[in-house]
This record gives structure tokens, C-alpha cells and sequence, in this order.
């Protein structure tokens, strides 16, 4: 079933959604939700609800003054996965902040999300990020069954342009996203610094991996790592790295 509904927060914002249900829809589904071309594509994964308070400070910068900024300036496309936690909602946030203009597209399993203004809402549904501006609900009954439509939605809008993953944090379900970006050839970029996860596969990237996914993660030549920032360094380096990356 394919659907178009245009959604309303509490904060005012209003986005479009779409359903599918096989990944064949994706392009008319896009296309409906007017979503098409060929942009650069940042995809953005990792925490989500378990992002301890000192990672979620030291990251939360990084969407301000980096991420958010470099999207405006290429007109690019942010994709993630659209729910009001953690690094998604650091996205929304950030895009907000400073009045930006992209299109943030969530791709979510349909079962696990609530939607805004409807009454009998389950106490288990998380809610969408008020503000983003797109989202793609898919198929699936588990956190994770979004990995590979994440990275499928991202080819696509991508195209013919550039696209990269940044990986920030993250727990189980980010090593399917990691695998996902992977298994379409999209570089990775690892924010080692940024806790979990993230620390994990850089380790791994510098040969000192302990888990068996990061050691095959690391193997695939389509990872990299770059030190979360500190304050007193600034953030120029990352910012160059991105941007060249999806400037190419």
C-alpha cells in the first residue's frame, strides 16, 4: 500500500510521509513525496536512546556547527532513521537552529513509530522527530529491519552524486547500518571518540579489534575514522573532510 500523508507536530513543523512495502515503490513513492534528482546524500547513523550525557554533549556540536551547515551549503539530502532519539534528534535539532533548508528524511519501520496527533498511540511506538521534513515508512517489526532501506533510500536519492555514512556512537542495530552502507559501497566515516559502537569499529580500523563484525567492518576498505573533535581544536577538519567527500 503507498500512501502520501502530510504530517503536523506540536512544534508547528509539517512533513510529508510515505509507506512501502517492497523496495521496487521506492522510486514513485520518492517521487510522490518530491524527493528526486540526483543530490549528495549524508547518511546519518548510530545512538539512538542509550547515548550517555557527556558523548551526547561532545557529539551534539558537531550537527550545529558542522553537519547541519555543510547540508545547507550543498543542498544535500541527510537521511536517517527519523525517530525522536538520539543522534536523529540531534539532526532535527540542529537543522532547526539554524534555519536550514535540506531535506531530512527519517526511514522507519512502520510497527515501531507513532505518529503525531493520533490518539491511541501504544506505549511502546517512539515518536517521529518533529523536524524533519520526509519519512519513508517501511516494512518490519524490529529496530534494525531499517538498515538496508536507510542505505537503499540514500543510493537513491543520491544517484549519480556522491554519498557518505557517518557513524557517530551507536549500539547493536548501528553495526547492521554499518554493514548496510558497506554492502552498497558507501564510505563510512567513523567518529571515533563518540562512545560504543563508533569506538569499537575505530579501534578495529587501527588494528586493535576485539569483536569479529568490527574485524570484518574494518576489512572492507570502506571505513574510515576521524577523532571526534575536541572544543579547543575546533571542528575545520571534519567540516573539510565532509565536504570534500560530498563535494567530489
Amino acid at each position: 500500500m503507498k500512501s502520501c500523508l502530510k504530517l503536523t507536530f506540536d512544534n508547528g513543523q509539517t512533513a510529508l510521509l510515505t509507506r512501502v512495502e517492497q523496495q521496487a515503490e521506492l522510486p514513485n513513492a520518492l517521487e510522490e513525496i518530491g524527493l528526486g534528482g540526483s543530490r549528495p546524500v549524508l547518511v546519518v547513523v548510530g545512538g539512538a536512546s542509550n547515548i550517555s550525557e557527556a558523548d551526547f554533549l561532545r557529539i551534539q556540536r558537531l550537527f550545529v556547527e558542522v553537519l547541519a551547515p555543510i547540508a545547507e551549503t550543498l543542498g544535500a539530502y541527510v537521511v536517517d532513521g527519523g525517530t525522536d532519539v538520539g543522534i536523529m534528534r540531534m539532526m532535527g535539532a540542529a537543522r532547526t537552529q539554524i534555519g536550514a533548508k535540506f531535506a531530512l528524511v527519517g526511514v522507519t519501520p512502520e510497527s515501531k513509530v507513532a505518529l503525531p496527533n493520533h490518539s491511541e498511540t501504544a506505549a511502546d511506538l517512539i515518536p517521529l522527530e518533529p523536524n524533519h521534513t520526509h519519512f519513508v515508512l517501511v516494512p518490519g517489526n524490529d529496530w534494525g529491519d531499517e538498515s538496508p532501506w536507510i542505505s537503499c533510500v540514500a543510493t537513491m536519492l543520491a544517484n549519480d552524486a556522491p554519498s557518505i555514512t557517518l557513524l557517530l556512537n551507536g549500539g547493536e542495530i548501528t553495526f547492521k547500518d554499518a554493514f548496510s552502507s558497506v554492502d552498497s559501497g558507501r564510505l563510512v566515516i567513523v567518529i571515533a571518540g563518540s562512545g560504543r559502537t563508533a569506538d569499537i569499529l575505530a579501534d578495529a580500523l587501527r588494528g586493535k579489534a576485539s569483536d569479529e563484525r568490527a574485524k570484518k567492518l574494518a576489512k572492507s576498505g570502506t571505513l574510515q575514522y576521524i577523532d571526534l573533535p575536541d572544543v579547543e581544536k575546533g571542528v575545520e577538519n571534519l567540516g573539510k573532510l565532509i565536504k570534500g567527500l560530498l563535494s567530489n
